[in-house]
């Protein structure tokens, strides 16, 4: 159904319905919006359209006696042709902005609290994701002994994020041989991404003989090393807004998702390569995720350097999404310029 052969007064009466719904979560009958947006229209006219965007598939009945509700299609055609997203107040920008600009935190930190601040402005459940780590390109690589037995490995992407892993070897490295293996490392790896490295470290080091157990363990730990655990970087906030919400009266629903942030490794992934394309709002069936094919998510994603990472927030397909759209776009800017300024602090 193309959104050109609706007539101006379907997409009028589909707008008003949908904002009203919104708002009151009550379906939507033709007298309330012949009273409550005075179209200059019949009660008898706007159900005769209703029938006709009931028959497109953008409304339904749940009820039959019971007025209408805008169908997942419907939010679609809804959020890409009619919604004009609002302007944030100098206020709110200032709460967004004041709520994440706060000396001496690192990444995690910035990202829990921006969660929280979502999860309170919206009135949703907020979401964040830290950056992906194995897109970062190598800047340095250090190797510090521990303890007997154990080294710690510093990996410090461009951007300046740094990931510290504790391997263990079998006897005591001497000093300088950890030099030399940092040095051969540092040479060879450097520039290149982290996912890169994984894939072709025991290439790139095939010809080096030198240290040959301490070099080995490395490459055996590339997984550890290059490579993210995912699930342990999502922050999220606001679990109390959803209970307050009609779709979740049912608690198996709200249980599920839960269950799905607990665990965190699908979601993260999910939402960072829907946030690619920067803003991104999926609508209902539109998630691939059973958990949560009767909720919206509105995505951003937000730069660290040369990699990404994505925020957002997590509600019923009922949601104000001309505020929610604003809100989440501006607080993605925000943290981009928060940590833009955090990496170029390290860089002076």
């Amino acid at each position: 159904m193309a959104f050109e052969n609706l007539s101006d007064r379907e997409k009028q009466i589909l707008l008003n319905l949908i904002n009203y719904y919104i708002s009151s979560a009550d379906p939507v009958g033709s007298r309330v919006i012949a009273t409550k947006f005075q179209m200059g229209l019949s009660s008898a006219t706007i159900r005769n359209t209703l029938q006709d965007l009931e028959d497109l598939g953008l409304v339904e009945q749940p009820h039959t006696s019971a007025g209408r509700v805008p169908t997942d299609k419907g939010y679609r055609v809804y959020i890409d042709y009619l919604l004009k997203p609002d302007v944030l107040t100098d206020e709110e920008k200032k709460t967004i902005k004041n709520a994440i600009v706060k000396e001496g935190r690192g990444i995690n930190e910035i990202l829990g609290q921006t969660a929280r601040v979502l999860g309170d402005i919206t009135r949703q459940l907020g979401v964040t994701i830290a950056p992906r780590f194995e897109e970062g390109v190598l800047g340095q690589l250090k190797l510090i002994p521990v303890s007997e037995g154990k080294i710690m490995v510093i990996v410090i992407v461009a951007s300046g994020i740094a990931r510290t892993v504790v391997l263990e070897v079998e006897t005591s490295i001497s000093a300088s041989a950890l030099q030399d293996v940092e040095q051969i490392l540092n040479e060879r790896l450097a520039g290149l991404t982290l996912s890169q490295i994984r894939t072709s470290i025991v290439d790139r080091l095939a010809d080096y003989t030198g240290n040959g157990r301490l070099l080995q363990v490395v490459m055996d730990s590339h997984h550890k090393l290059w490579a993210e655990e995912r699930g342990e970087d999502i922050h999220f906030a606001g679990t109390d807004k959803l209970l307050a919400m009609p779709e979740f009266a049912n608690r198996e629903k709200l249980s599920q998702l839960m269950k799905l942030l607990e665990d965190g490794r699908v979601l993260s992934d999910f939402l960072s390569h829907a946030s690619d394309e920067g803003l991104v709002i999926t609508i209902g069936k539109e998630n691939t995720i059973n958990e949560i094919v009767n909720c919206s998510l509105v995505t951003s994603s937000y730069k660290v350097g040369n990699i990404s990472g994505a925020i957002g927030i997590i509600g019923p397909t009922r949601m104000p999404y001309n505020k929610l759209v604003s809100i989440v776009e501006y607080t993605a800017k925000s943290i981009t310029e928060v940590l833009s300024g955090m990496e170029n602090k390290k860089g002076t």
